[in-house]
């Protein structure tokens, strides 16, 4: 978490240990988590946009420290007083340190309703790309009120994630429905990028708010930040 200085992470400032215990002492978000937003119903289309916005801009800047979430969903997902989305939970996200030798990761981890089908497939995987699966799901979530695999048996779940078999609600826009199949792509090798991602015409509108940084940005604010900590 240290690696991942950002707006929209929350921040670890210190970590004390005892004999028997360790405390983490982190950036408290009052908001509560956004699931909570989400058991409540679908969230309108603009409001779910400038999540999705901040979650992809966390999530880049966390792949360019070489830091792979791998448990992506709502409820790791936590909102400030100003409603502004925090990442939260690393307890099962890898560095990139720990790929093999063929460059991938391969501890089989997640949520169910929220993995990717290379994961399912007990394959060797990418974990930009799973991370990117992992994100649509949560932007579907977020628009549709409810997940896109949903099965009460697990296998039949498992089925249709390696299917890619669900359906997109008639309310979601036409640029929205586009961008969900391309991140919902069962083909990691096909599956759009992040930088595709941002460079999508509904992704992008409306990206003005300053609490959407791009991964240089939040690497120059990581490094003012460590100059004032050191002249202090």
């Amino acid at each position: 978490m240290r690696l991942v200085k950002h707006p929209n992470v929350i921040q670890l400032y210190e970590v004390l240990a005892t004999k028997t215990k360790i405390y983490f002492v982190m950036e408290y978000a009052k908001g509560g988590e956004l699931f909570m937003k989400v058991a409540k119903g679908r969230v309108k289309e603009e409001r779910a946009r400038k999540y999705f916005q901040q979650l992809i801009s966390a999530i880049d800047f966390c792949h360019s420290r070489g830091v792979y979430h791998r448990d992506l969903k709502p409820e790791n997902l936590i909102l400030d007083e100003n409603g502004f989305l925090k990442v939260s939970d690393f307890g099962l996200s890898a560095l990139a340190q720990g790929k093999h030798l063929d460059g991938l990761l391969h501890t089989i981890c997640g949520t169910p309703a929220y993995v990717p089908p290379e994961i399912i497939c007990k394959e060797g995987y990418d974990g930009a790309k799973a991370d990117i699966w992992s994100c649509g799901v949560i932007l579907f979530v977020l628009l549709a009120g409810y997940l896109p695999f949903h099965d009460m048996n697990l296998m039949s779940l498992y089925k249709k994630i390696i299917k890619a078999d669900y359906k997109l609600p008639d309310w979601f826009s036409s640029d929205v429905r586009k961008l969900l199949r391309k991140i919902l792509d069962p083909n990691p090798k096909t599956r759009i990028s992040i930088e595709q991602i941002m460079a999508n015409p509904w992704f992008k509108k409306g990206l003005n708010s300053r609490s959407v940084k791009t991964a240089t940005e939040s690497e120059d604010l990581f490094a003012i930040d460590c100059r004032s900590s050191i002249r202090s």
